[in-house]
């Protein structure tokens, strides 16, 4: 039997047993749209999720889209942070804030930071000329990137519960790099859930949950899969050849080395166009200067 994949992404768990769990998929435009809600806590402990929805979008690869394709999947992916937000909040949120997660130092693990660094924030505006923020007529937007362990000293969750402490905002968007089983999700996917997100999980490296029980306001999770686990890769080959059973020698050599990730050759490129997407989105979600 083989072994478990590493992967962050609802549209790759094993739905094998389906109770307690509701599943959708919608086209739009060229666009694929795939829900998972996970019902009970039964359905969270087999499947390894919390219990929320999660929603997968599968856009392609937007990096080489033309202009018409990347707003169509901006217009997307807003449509689906207004819903969550909706859902969440009873309401859209008249104030929120954007954590974005990640090392700015690896492009792999670079969307976050990046995101932030090209959205539109208005709390500012807000708080010094309250009538030229009704003027541009958004949500209070405000952004953090904190960075990770081990270049402050502390803990993600802690300095964004330390901002929502300060900023006081209705919702937290917290953004991520995921990881992927399959190749074909590289980049190509971008997962939205409702049930906050646990910084480096994906690669093995389990921080502090940044959810509505950490930080006390609702947390959307927007995550794109940037690295696959390399065993996931020669487990996957194997399986594809026919090999279910793999030999124990080959297998304890796999996970020796379960702290290697790849990643596609082009993440330079890959991670500014979806960091570009992602403002873009939030922006018409809940800006007034789309």
């Amino acid at each position: 039997m083989m072994p478990s994949r590493r992967t962050d992404l609802a549209a790759e768990l094993d739905l094998a047993d389906r109770r307690d769990v509701a599943e959708s998929t919608e086209k739009r435009g060229e666009f694929t749209v795939s829900t998972v809600e996970i019902l009970t806590e039964e359905a969270a402990d087999r499947l390894g999720k919390p219990c929320g929805k999660y929603i997968t979008a599968d856009i392609g690869k937007i990096w080489l889209a033309s202009d018409d394709s990347f707003e169509k999947a901006a217009d997307l992916i807003a449509d689906k942070l207004r819903l969550l937000a909706h859902e969440l909040c009873g309401r859209m949120p008249e104030s929120l804030l954007v954590a974005g997660l990640g090392n700015r130092r690896i492009t792999a693990d670079a969307l976050g930071d990046e995101t932030v660094g090209l959205l539109t924030v208005t709390r500012h505006i807000r708080t010094r000329d309250s009538r030229l923020f009704g003027l541009l007529g958004g949500r209070e937007i405000s952004a953090v990137a904190p960075g990770v362990l081990g270049q402050t000293g502390i803990e993600t969750a802690e300095l964004v519960d330390g901002v929502c402490r300060q900023v006081k905002p209705e919702l937290v968007i917290a953004i991520d790099a995921l990881c992927a089983r399959s190749t074909e999700r590289l980049a190509t996917t971008i997962q939205l859930g409702s049930t906050g997100i646990s910084p480096g999980s994906g690669i093995g490296n389990h921080r502090r949950s940044i959810d509505r029980e950490t930080l006390g306001v609702p947390v959307i999770a927007l995550g794109v899969p940037t690295v696959v686990d390399s065993a996931t890769l020669v487990l996957d080959a194997l399986e594809q050849a026919g090999i279910d059973e793999p030999d124990a020698r080959l297998m304890a050599v796999l996970r020796s080395r379960r702290g290697y990730f790849v990643t596609p050759k082009e993440t330079d490129t890959i991670v500014r166009e979806l960091s570009r997407l992602t403002a873009r989105a939030i922006t018409l979600a809940f800006g007034g200067l789309a």
